[in-house]
């Protein structure tokens, strides 16, 4: 018995407890049930805790950066701004090991959740964008542990429920202006910006006219580098580190840089928080492309007539101008609301170099299918100031949660539309759901 207890012991304190370690065994047995090679079987399993642990060092990354960032803006303007980033909240979740094997537990049940309910429900989506879940597990734990207080079963259940009907729901709120979008009914939109999207394409379709596209612009060839990822998030976040270290002062940066000169300092954190998000990706882009096939290979046996729901580039070519709109005016709008909302005695939000280009690309598809250029810049401006509105609503409840072996989340809220309304509706149902559990 002694040996058993022994053996047991170390699954949970060693195995269970790692996150890397217990998704590659998700997949490993997704792959299994496929009756997938002995060779593809084990290649699955071990890129996807390859995945996991690349995803842990980019975030790692991340976090330093933002540590002097954060350090510097208090400096500058005298109170402590929170950065939108959904990246950078889910680092600093991973980083706790109970809790990250409560997420990876909840993140495995979402997808399980969501196969069940394309089953039996009529909304036949099976969401194949392994990184929203991530954060939708992330979210339910933390509100379910953090703020709650329950147990890590009940904290799991209940995320993988809710999240889980998320990712039907989001893809069926989407349709209507996805059938515009492509076409057909053969894709569907899986992403963290859906809500937010569906609000720029309604305003759009008020505001617009669908007749005058926004691909009937020619778009100079200097802006071609906004079409690049990291070069988008460079053009915001290099500019900010700058301003921000210009205000706060070269004796409160040297603090940091030491005999590098102050402004030189800056400009490599702000690439150097781009180098961090371009790590990140690469380790969620490698862990879904082994984990998703995993679940999507079971999810077709089961759900006959699924239509799947993909990330958001997967929308890009059909408008590739309206991107670069959506992310230049969602930018815009973003920076608004980082000074006009604190007005109204909510915290400063630094913008997300993520969400502006993803969301706000996205979002510019959205509304240029329903109200063409016109309605994409006035929507993809308003849908700055949403995102901007969410992400300081709700963090206050984040910046209350303390837990063990968590780092102090003051300085870090949700970024997009969806998370932040997922924390709000915790925040709501959360009490008596916990209660059930007392």
């Amino acid at each position: 018995m002694d040996i058993f207890m022994s053996i047991l012991g170390f699954i949970v304190n060693n195995i269970f407890s790692q996150a890397a370690i217990l998704i590659g065994i998700f997949a490993l047995v997704g792959l299994i049930i496929q009756k997938k090679s002995l060779s593809d079987c084990v290649s699955g399993a071990f890129k996807t805790i390859m995945g996991m642990l690349i995803l842990g060092a980019g975030c790692g990354v991340i976090i330093g950066s933002l540590e002097h960032f954060n350090a510097w803006f208090s400096a500058a303007v005298g109170s402590d701004g929170v950065v939108a980033s959904m990246e950078t909240m889910y680092a600093v979740t991973m980083g706790a090991g109970a809790l990250a094997r409560d997420v990876t537990l909840a993140y495995a049940g979402i997808y399980v959740v969501n196969i069940i309910l394309a089953r039996i429900t009529p909304f036949k989506y099976i969401f194949l964008n392994g990184e929203a879940p991530l954060y939708f597990s992330m979210v339910g734990v933390l509100f379910g542990e953090g703020v709650f207080g329950m147990g890590s079963a009940p904290a799991v259940i209940m995320s993988m429920l809710i999240g889980g009907a998320f990712t039907v729901l989001l893809p069926a709120a989407a349709q209507p202006i996805m059938r515009k979008i492509t076409g057909g009914n053969e894709i569907a939109y899986a992403h963290t910006s859906t809500l937010g999207c569906v609000f720029t394409g309604l305003i759009s379709k008020l505001v617009g006219d669908p007749e005058n596209s926004t691909e009937d612009i020619k778009i100079s060839p200097k802006l071609s580098f906004l079409s690049d990822t990291y070069l988008a998030i460079g053009t915001i976040m290099i500019p900010l580190y700058i301003v921000i270290a210009v205000l706060a002062g070269r004796d409160v940066v040297a603090e940091s840089a030491g005999s590098m000169n102050y402004i030189m300092f800056a400009i490599i954190q702000g690439i150097t928080f781009c180098v961090g998000i371009y790590i990140l990706l690469s380790g969620v882009s490698l862990l879904i492309s082994e984990l998703v096939p995993a679940f999507s290979g079971i999810a077709e046996k089961v759900v006959p007539g699924a239509i799947p729901a993909l990330d958001c580039p997967v929308i890009y070519t059909y408008a590739p101008n309206a991107v670069v709109f959506g992310f230049i005016f969602t930018t815009i709008g973003s920076f608004i609301g980082m000074l006009i909302w604190p007005l109204f005695g909510l915290p400063v939000v630094i913008p997300g170099g993520l969400a502006c280009f993803f969301a706000g690309g996205a979002s510019a598809v959205f509304a240029n299918a329903t109200g063409g250029r016109r309605g994409t810049i006035i929507a993809c401006t308003l849908h700055g100031l949403l995102l901007s509105f969410l992400a300081a609503l709700i963090a206050p409840y984040i910046s209350t949660i303390v837990m063990e072996g968590l780092p102090s989340l003051t300085a870090y809220t949700l970024s997009e539309s969806d998370t932040p309304i997922l924390g709000l509706l915790y925040q709501f149902i959360g009490g008596p759901i916990a209660s059930l559990f007392h």
